[in-house]
């Protein structure tokens, strides 16, 4: 019995075996039936033409060349030809390439031209030529460079192909700026469709991190550049196909060695966007390079979202500063109304968002990197390196009420202090006055922090809660921070304060009770300094004081976001 079950299972083995040969070469049949199909058309073709052989031009004769392939002036190929030949005076030629054009006589989706520049190695020359717009006819013209001029080419010969075979396939070729880079672009082809982005990446072998490429990616009279760094000899970027539905020819270029500042063209690619919609590009200024930013996200303008908007990259850790540039500012402005965040930088990385706080409609973003200075100053400088916008679709302007640059109104600290300031008190007066209160009596003015101009891209609410002690921004923003964490609308008044104890430029805050915008100093209201020092003296003085009085001491100049 056991005999018989291994007689069976043997039997069955090997008429899986014979089944499945049988399926494999029943596929790879019909795969050779196809390939044969187009060679006999190619053949056909053949027979009917006048096979005339191929002549070379008197140059040719000049520097000695022999053309191995092809040997007519016109024949038919199945989906390709071969171009290959010797050049015995090639050590006298101003350039070591050959440099062959194909012409299709149809128009084509990428064009109705492709080139090739074939390396001539001791002399030879070798290159297999494919067609970028099917079947159709060609016309290909192989050219060697001059004896006596740079970048200059004379004809070689000139033959016509009649290709059979449908299938379109335009290589990926290099001029020999891409060739003497090393470029080598990740794509099996140069004309490819994609949906909305095209990711670049490939490797440029002889080029170092301190270069880089410059890609320009061009639709009809729409024409974006962009400069993208080079990393261990890798590169890669997300290109947003900015100009909708369509063809988007992208040129990758690389540095000329021989000037400064200067590209040429290594390779193109031709790009099929799929997608009708359309983007607005992210516009980098040199700073982006030389401060050594990688911003991931957006990689487009144009987008659209409500009342908060992400944002995303990197810094270059041997980029110059890149140790200090522990935060990016982010620009955001609507109209003649302007807000300023801060996204802190942690190992050398960024990744948070900002608000989009007043309203609807259309906002310019700018992101900048910070001054690295080198003294103490009141007031901080920056350098934009991208701009871009954005639409908000936010049902309401609430820019009163949402946690802005230095007020953490959604810490759940400052949620629990606001909590407990007002607690059991009913209407927004009590609650704005004991949060005037617990500032002033809570906060001693920093004297040195204002005498040694000690300010910091970091100071804020909770800062101040902390150390307990501030200038006149840090009171404001801890008053402003308890304010909107008990849903009352505040703001940030700039102005200048003389006449009193603090002269200079002045902050303070402004609520809105019962429809009303209320006035409150809660620096003013703590104290006063004597001999250069903070002598604490609560008064209710400057919660919601008569204008007129107030107006001879303060002069408010606008509000800061």
């Amino acid at each position: 019995m056991i005999i018989k079950q291994r007689y069976l299972f043997c039997i069955c083995f090997l008429f899986i075996i014979v089944f499945l040969s049988a399926c494999s070469e029943s596929s790879l049949s019909d795969s050779k039936e196809v390939v044969d199909e187009f060679e006999r058309l190619a053949n056909d073709k053949n027979e009917e033409l006048e096979l005339e052989p191929l002549e070379l031009t008197s140059y040719s004769e000049e520097i000695g060349v022999r053309l191995y392939e092809p040997v007519y002036k016109k024949f038919a190929v199945n989906g390709k030809v071969k171009v290959e030949g010797e050049i015995g005076k090639f050590t006298e030629l101003k350039s070591e390439y050959v440099w062959i054009k194909i012409y299709s006589f149809a128009e084509s989706p990428a064009g109705k031209e492709h080139q090739y520049y074939v390396p001539i190695n001791e002399g030879k020359f070798e290159q297999v030529i494919h067609f970028h717009n099917g079947a159709g006819e060609y016309k290909i013209t192989i050219q060697l460079p001059s004896k006596d001029r740079e970048n200059y080419y004379y004809d070689t010969a000139s033959f016509e192909v009649i290709n059979v075979n449908p299938e379109i396939q335009r290589d990926v070729t290099y001029t020999p700026f891409g060739q003497a880079a090393e470029l080598s672009i990740e794509t099996n082809s140069s004309y490819v469709k994609e949906n909305e982005l095209f990711s670049l990446k490939g490797r440029a072998a002889n080029l170092t991190d301190d270069e880089t490429l410059l890609i320009t990616l061009k639709k009809d009279s729409e024409t974006w550049k962009h400069v993208l760094p080079i990393k261990n000899n890798v590169f890669e970027y997300e290109i947003p196909l900015f100009y909708g539905k369509g063809l988007h020819k992208l040129e990758i270029m690389v540095p000329d060695d021989k000037r400064n500042n200067y590209y040429q063209l290594a390779t193109t690619i031709f790009i099929e966007n799929e997608s009708s919609r359309s983007m607005k590009p992210v516009e980098f200024s040199e700073m982006y390079l030389s401060r050594g930013v990688t911003l991931d996200f957006p990689i487009y303008g144009g987008d659209i979202a409500e009342t908060t908007y992400q944002i995303s990259g990197s810094i270059d850790p041997n980029a110059e500063f890149a140790p200090e540039t522990t935060h990016v500012y982010v620009t955001a402005k609507k109209g003649e109304d302007e807000a300023l965040d801060v996204i802190p930088v942690e190992n050398f990385s960024f990744d948070d968002h900002f608000y989009l706080r007043f309203g609807s409609g259309t906002y310019e973003i700018t992101v900048s990197v910070p001054e690295i200075k080198e003294k103490n100053s009141d007031y901080f400088r920056y350098f934009s390196f991208a701009q871009f916008e954005v639409e908000s679709t936010a049902a309401e302007d609430l820019r009163d009420l949402l946690p802005s640059r230095g007020v953490q109104s959604d810490a759940p600290e400052i949620i629990e202090l606001a909590s407990q300031i007002t607690n059991g008190m009913t209407n927004d007066r009590e609650k704005t006055k004991a949060i005037y209160e617990y500032v002033a009596k809570n906060v001693s003015y920093d004297v040195q922090k204002y005498k040694n101009d000690e300010f910091e891209w970091d100071d804020s609410a909770l800062k101040t809660l902390e150390l307990k002690s501030g200038v006149c921004q840090d009171y404001a923003y801890l008053t402003l921070a308890l304010l909107r964490a008990s849903g009352i609308e505040a703001r940030f008044v700039e102005g200048i304060a003389g006449g009193g104890i603090f002269p200079g430029r002045h902050a303070w805050v402004e609520a809105k009770v019962d429809g009303s915008w209320l006035t409150m100093d809660p620096t003013w209201g703590s104290g006063y300094i004597q001999n250069e020092q903070f002598v604490a003296a609560f008064n209710e003085d400057y919660f919601d004081p008569d204008m007129g009085e107030f107006n001879k001491t303060h002069k408010r100049t606008g509000v800061a976001y």
